[in-house]
């Protein structure tokens, strides 16, 4: 890829994640994570989507998680069988010596990114992305079952599937439509039971004085919850109340529990159950909440009281 490091620094000389496209470097907002920004450079020809990811402290963390980044994006694509779009990373000290990096992703068309397109299909096409969406998820857990030394996490939300090929003006999905995966920059993945990424990294984004307790409490089951298929598909079906669907979900929890028996029988699943991926949903939820007006107050006092920079983007209050 031709990633301009120069054009990456001078972002972040003026970067401000209270206006993230205010800065000198127009930028576009694609989207976030609970760590990340994701932006594309406005008029850049390369079409890229850079993921910024202000974690690291060292050299060796970035080498480390380099090598798992592009592992995992080749156990996903040579291994496993998903399909994926080209990727890389850029890093780099900045003006103040701190390590700045990005994954860079081949830009997917927004509309055809699986939260935007449920909402312009009709009824029976969500279904048929959804059965997709298991189908590929099923190509995962295969791969996890039969190898003995390697196992993979997925996080399977919705909207981080998107639809090769999708025609806003004719949205449609057939059984023979193929899906891109694309949330990449984590790496789950183990190696005889080890992370191949240091998961402790991703606590950088909470305050200073709670990351001891999340590391305690909350690591080590968000972690381990995306290498579990059931509570991945959980995550999956009750992410359409977020996304203001809440009358698919019980259809959609029929359509997944019908997968499990017929389609991935051999791996003996629960059937899912509406009570539980209501309460899952409500107690994600409320966590998430917690968790941003605490991030908030955490940047209020490093902006506003120690007159320091706050490196994480914190995105707009969600409807839920």
């Amino acid at each position: 890829m031709n990633i301009n490091i120069d054009i990456l620094k001078k972002l972040e000389r003026s970067i401000d994640t209270l206006n993230p496209e205010g800065g000198q470097v127009p930028i576009k907002i694609l989207g976030y994570g609970e760590i990340s920004l994701v932006f594309e450079l406005v008029d850049d020809p390369e079409n890229l989507a850079y993921k910024r990811i202000p974690i690291f402290d060292t050299e060796k963390q970035v080498k480390r998680h380099i090598w798992a980044y592009n592992e995992y994006n080749r156990i996903l694509q040579k291994e496993i069988g998903l399909n994926l779009p080209d990727y890389d990373v850029a890093w780099f000290k900045d003006d103040h010596e701190q390590i700045q990096f990005y994954c860079v992703q081949e830009k997917i068309p927004a509309e055809s990114v699986g939260n935007r397109v449920i909402h312009v299909l009709p009824k029976q096409d969500i279904f048929n992305l959804i059965l997709l969406t298991m189908r590929e998820m099923k190509k995962v857990w295969s791969f996890a079952k039969n190898n003995k030394k390697i196992d993979v996490g997925l996080d399977g939300q919705i909207s981080n599937f998107a639809v090769i090929g999708f025609n806003p003006n004719s949205p449609k999905i057939e059984m023979d439509t193929k899906l891109y995966y694309f949330d990449t920059s984590t790496p789950m993945f183990r190696v005889n039971g080890g992370e191949a990424m240091e998961a402790v990294l991703f606590l950088k984004s909470a305050p200073s004085f709670l990351r001891w307790l999340l590391k305690a409490l909350f690591l080590e089951e968000t972690v381990g919850r995306y290498y579990e298929w059931r509570k991945v598909a959980i995550d999956l079906v009750a992410n359409f109340y977020k996304e203001q669907k809440p009358e698919l979900v019980p259809s959609l929890i029929n359509l997944v529990n019908k997968f499990f028996e017929e389609e991935a029988n051999d791996f003996e699943i629960e059937p899912l159950n509406l009570e539980e991926v209501k309460a899952y949903y409500k107690s994600d939820a409320s966590m998430w909440v917690i968790f941003q007006k605490v991030r908030q107050f955490d940047r209020f006092l490093k902006t506003q009281l120690f007159k320091k920079r706050y490196e994480f983007y914190l995105p707009q209050e969600i409807s839920r």
